[in-house]
């Protein structure tokens, strides 16, 4: 039996949102950071999230702020 593989998502174009608009991730703002976390509660890499390197980072900060003042879950709901 081969061992398992694990297939490579294509990355997506770099078109950071935040250097378009020229703005900065706010841990407050936490309808915008849901769209860079998964239904289990996990961030989303840069890869996948079309962040540039600075705002990947500042999202990640914002992100694990807002889940210490409970405004986001530490993990998904459950099942």
């Amino acid at each position: 039996m081969p061992p398992m593989t694990r297939r490579k998502l294509p990355a997506v174009k770099k078109n950071c949102p935040y250097c378009a608009a020229k703005t900065e991730p706010d841990y407050k703002d936490v309808d915008s950071l849901k769209r860079y976390m998964t239904d289990r509660g996990r961030i989303i890499g840069k890869s996948r999230s079309a962040l540039c390197q600075k705002h990947q980072r500042r999202v990640a900060t914002a992100i694990k702020r807002a889940r210490h003042l409970a405004m986001l879950p530490f993990t998904g709901s459950p099942r």
